[in-house]
């Protein structure tokens, strides 16, 4: 397999060209023939223009690319080895939805041959794709598992927004379901990864270093979320705290903050699940989800009590929230607990504006049911950064000033502005 795609006698797919699918596929493409899948016609449209539907790639990114882009099953079946890159969500109740995956995975049953290889980078619970996917590539293809084509999985470790950390420079596991696949699986990453690739001894074992790497992260996240309100009680500064701990060399710097997105507040909860399902209750784990789950609705309480504090009539209370999307410096707003901010101010009946540079309106109207504000006004009672992106890096208190009350609350929730506001009041985790 590695030869015929090395020589492009063969091509490489992917299937789901999002924040994750397309800088890999893009990245094969330098080197070899690649299809690039996706069901969303209108992407597959602006992708073959040399737009990143997601905003996190230059149209330069696309220039010398051997790649064509497409949402048809028979243009598909052109391809041998297929890399599956499709979103991996939960539902309304916190649990697994896996109806992205299995149809990313109808898709490539139809489109399979035998000697081809499929390899999964989606997000799961270890045993999924040996339990939930293998079956259903074998009904729909009508061929056997190990015998007509193999499977592995290599989980995707790309951080949106990070042009440091890019596909080519992190360790790459690799997995497969024989010694043969997984030789040839390797070397086919290392077509790509110049920092080289870790082997895996099974498939499951590679779904769960991935998974325990966000679990861990939110746990972390979750302590300092906990102590940030404990500090809170006792008028301490949680950032100050953090800035003298840091002093000792083996002490974890991870921040309180919000915790949203499509990974960290996301996967923990595939492995919870599977516990759940072979009789064990997790208690770190879904203790640090509910903690990190609980900040957002804790931020707009905290906010609203120093208000009444502060004598203000809270039905005549004027708040600007700056900043929408999961992280800073990214337009993705998937599973963004800044909306758990703003729900939470507007049940307390509070006037809430929001502003940010990165985030598209209209997604945030159709997925939370609130719009950007195109222009800041100058009279808030309240101004939460929620969201550090870099342009409110640079921001000093005047910058504040003009569009606060004489007398305002400036709330900052990742402490980029401790030290630097003396004359507004001032709150952080």
């Amino acid at each position: 397999m590695y030869n015929d795609i090395i020589t492009k006698k063969k091509k490489l797919a992917v299937i789901g060209l999002g924040y994750v699918g397309l800088p890999i596929a893009l990245e094969f493409a330098k080197k070899i023939s690649v299809i690039g899948f996706d069901i969303n016609k209108q992407r597959v449209e602006m992708m073959r223009k040399n737009i990143d539907p997601s905003g996190e790639l230059d149209p330069s990114c696309f220039e010398g690319c051997d790649i064509h882009f497409t949402d048809s099953i028979d243009e598909l079946r052109e391809a041998n080895f297929f890399i599956v890159a499709v979103p991996t969500p939960i539902d309304e109740h916190k649990l697994p939805d896996l109806k992205p995956l299995l149809g990313a995975t109808n898709s490539i049953g139809k489109a399979l041959k035998k000697g081809d290889y499929v390899v999964y980078e989606s997000t799961v619970y270890p045993g999924c794709t040996e339990e939930d996917c293998i079956p259903v590539l074998e009904e729909i293809s009508g061929l056997k598992f190990k015998e007509d084509f193999k499977v592995g999985y290599s989980p995707e470790r790309i951080n949106p927004g990070d042009k440091e950390h890019t596909i080519s420079k992190i360790t790459k596991v690799v997995s497969g379901c024989d010694a043969e696949s997984l030789e040839e699986i390797a070397k086919m990453y290392e077509i790509v990864v110049t920092a080289g690739v870790f082997k895996a001894t099974t498939i499951k074992v590679a779904e769960a270093a991935k998974i325990i790497e966000n679990t861990q992260r939110d746990v972390n996240i979750a302590l300092m979320n906990e102590l940030s309100i404990i500090f809170n009680k006792m008028g301490i500064n949680t950032y100050e705290v953090l800035e003298a701990s840091r002093t000792k060399w083996n002490f974890l710097p991870f921040m309180p903050g919000l915790v949203g997105g499509h990974c960290i507040g996301v996967d923990p909860y595939y492995l919870t699940y599977k516990a759940q399902e072979l009789g064990y209750h997790s208690q770190v784990i879904n203790s640090g989800r509910y903690v990190n789950d609980s900040m957002g609705f804790y931020v707009a309480k905290q906010t609203v009590k120093k208000l009444i504090a502060m004598g203000k009539d809270l039905n005549k209370c004027k708040v600007l929230v700056m900043g929408a999307t999961f992280k800073e410096d990214v337009e993705d707003i998937r599973n963004s607990k800044v909306s758990d901010v703003i729900n939470e101010f507007k049940s307390y009946g509070v006037n809430v504006d929001v502003i940010d540079p990165r985030a598209n309106s209209d997604e945030l109207k159709e997925e939370y049911g609130f719009e950007l504000t195109k222009q800041p006004a100058n009279d808030y009672d309240a101004i939460v950064v929620a969201v550090n992106h870099k342009e409110y890096k640079t921001l000093v208190e005047a910058d504040f000033k003009k569009m606060a009350k004489p007398e305002a609350l400036i709330v900052d929730l990742k402490g980029i502005l401790n030290g630097k506001i003396k004359e507004l009041k001032y709150w952080s985790l």
